[in-house]
């Protein structure tokens, strides 16, 4: 066998694995999304249909026009939203003062800060309970927000710092000798230069908060207040009857933000991912 040949079907052998990996991965995605154009009927004959033989919107049609199902993807919204706006501002804040001031206890802060990361969930969420449920925080978007901050804040701090560390202190003195104040200088010099990394960390925050189902579901307890993914497991998995079609269209629907933002910032997010480790 010659060295081109074999050259030949080691390339072909490689594509061939990764085609392979590749069907696996996406055929969850695919399942979902054909099984939301199938009745419940449909879903559990044997064999599978693995492509919709009688597809219909009414699964779409139900879902859309029930108050219930859109009242739980408004939650989703104002809590991922809110999320997101208060990580990247405070993250801005904390991410320069560690970045750029030399402070008694600064590394112990930091190591404080990263090691919440460390926790499980759990563990958070029962210290989180008691307190919440002292401050008036449950059934709240405000206790929710809070709670998904708690997770998300921490990598958001992290990630943001080294993104400042790659600032030239040049640039920042230019802009006090022409006259700049401090805040002025953080907004209008400082983060559009970061601008890369601050949409990492609303990404990473997003998505956080939009997956969320501990929280919600334990820090939530009323209907019109709990977020998509556990009104998805409270609406459709019943305890004698499971409602396979409703569910997989509702996960079709609370999946296209998360696609949206991923096709529109997807090379922002790898672009912060790769220049945040870099220290100009």
């Amino acid at each position: 066998m010659s060295k081109g040949t074999r050259r030949f079907l080691q390339q072909m052998l490689i594509y061939g694995l990764l085609f392979f990996f590749l069907v696996i991965f996406l055929f969850p995605i695919y399942w979902m999304f054909i099984s939301s154009f199938q009745p419940n009927s449909a879903l559990i004959k044997l064999p599978p249909q693995f492509w919709p033989q009688d597809g219909t919107f009414q699964n779409y049609v139900r879902i859309l026009t029930t108050p219930k199902y859109l009242n739980y993807y408004k939650n989703s919204a104002i809590v991922a939203l809110s999320t997101v706006a208060i990580c990247i501002l405070v993250s801005i804040f904390a991410g320069y003062a560690f970045s750029r001031y030399r402070f008694p206890g600064r590394n112990l802060s930091m190591s404080a800060i990263l090691s919440i990361q460390m926790f499980p969930i759990v563990a958070i969420l029962i210290s989180l309970f008691v307190f919440f449920s002292r401050m008036k925080l449950i059934n709240t978007y405000a206790g929710l927000v809070l709670a998904d901050i708690t997770i998300a804040l921490p990598f958001s701090i992290w990630f943001l710092k080294s993104f400042f560390d790659t600032i030239l202190r040049d640039m920042e003195e230019a802009a006090y000798i022409d006259g700049c104040g401090r805040m002025r200088t953080i907004f209008e010099i400082v983060v559009p230069l970061v601008l890369p990394g601050l949409l990492a960390v609303g990404i990473y925050s997003f998505l956080i908060s939009w997956d969320d189902f501990v929280f919600g579901l334990t820090l939530i307890n009323r209907d019109t207040m709990r977020t998509l993914p556990v009104g998805i497991a409270m609406s459709f998995l019943m305890e004698n009857e499971y409602d396979w079609a409703g569910m997989m269209t509702v996960s079709v629907v609370a999946s296209l933000p998360v696609l949206v933002l991923f096709i529109f910032l997807n090379r922002y997010m790898v672009a912060g991912l790769t220049q945040g480790g870099v220290k100009g």
